[in-house]
């Protein structure tokens, strides 16, 4: 796989830089010449000096957020996986535990959230078990699609030479939808460090939420808005990284990617000589 040249990185990074650059210009002037007070809407220059000025603060809140969400994110992929495999191998579970783990999800989380903080405390469990649940969902249905996706013809041919279910789901099913695992942890990792948010504003001494409600209570916006990019650096980080490991782990699901195995060369074509009449 060749390295991404300099030209096509600039491709991806110049376009929503310069977006982000005319946004933060833009609001910066806006209120500048509004002279709308810090404590509704302060300019980006104010939120990036409360940057400097709360740097001490931030490491341990951001600590305690990473971890959560990526406690949360490792519970929720296996259990999405496992009850995947439940249902790639299990057909009765297909029809039983398919219609209600549809129906889970109609519960916002935010509403579920205090739940967990009086049934588990206000310690790290709370904040693990919603994390979980968000990356639970995305995950499990990836993955059974992509156990359902694999090579018909490949499923045969193993169950031909006498594998059972077992084999076929190792051999075949799973292969084919370590792409897809990683496709519904992708896009969990955009949402679980706003899970993890929610449960500690819910109740909590440490995190990023808890950051939040108390620069509220204070009447701090800059810091609220502070959190809030912290909060989205953090969820792209993540999305970056989970999108690499799904690359390293299946380079064969990527549409762009080399075939791994050479293709055949053509047979030369060798000229006769015409038989003389």
């Amino acid at each position: 796989m060749r390295p991404p040249s300099t030209a096509g990185v600039a491709g991806r990074i110049l376009p929503p830089a310069v977006l982000l650059a005319a946004v933060l210009g833009a609001w910066e002037g806006w209120v500048r010449l509004r002279d709308v007070p810090g404590y509704v809407l302060p300019p980006p220059t104010r939120v990036a000096r409360t940057a400097v000025d709360s740097a001490h603060l931030l490491p341990e809140h951001l600590t305690a957020t990473l971890v959560e969400t990526a406690l949360g994110l490792v519970c929720g992929a296996l259990a999405g996986a496992a009850l995947a495999l439940l249902i790639g191998a299990v057909p009765l579970a297909r029809r039983s535990v398919g219609p209600l783990l549809v129906a889970s999800q109609t519960v916002p989380m935010i509403v579920l959230a205090p739940l967990f903080a009086v049934v588990f405390g206000f310690g790290l469990t709370p904040k693990v078990v919603v994390v979980a649940l968000i990356t639970f969902f995305p995950v499990a249905i990836s993955t059974v699609a992509g156990l359902d996706g694999a090579d018909d013809e490949l499923v045969d041919l193993v169950g031909a030479l006498g594998g059972g279910t077992a084999t076929v789901l190792r051999v075949v099913r799973i292969p084919a939808a370590v792409g897809s695992f990683f496709a519904g942890l992708r896009i969990s990792s955009a949402y679980a460090v706003a899970g993890a948010v929610i449960s500690e504003g819910t109740g909590g001494t440490r995190g990023l939420g808890f950051f939040i409600n108390r620069s509220q209570a204070s009447f701090r916006v800059d810091r609220i808005i502070l959190a809030v990019a912290v909060v989205a650096l953090l969820s792209a980080s993540l999305y970056g990284v989970v999108g690499l490991l799904g690359r390293l782990a299946a380079p064969w699901s990527r549409a762009d990617a080399r075939p791994l195995v050479p293709p055949t060369p053509a047979l030369p074509v060798v000229a006769h000589p015409e038989v003389s009449s």
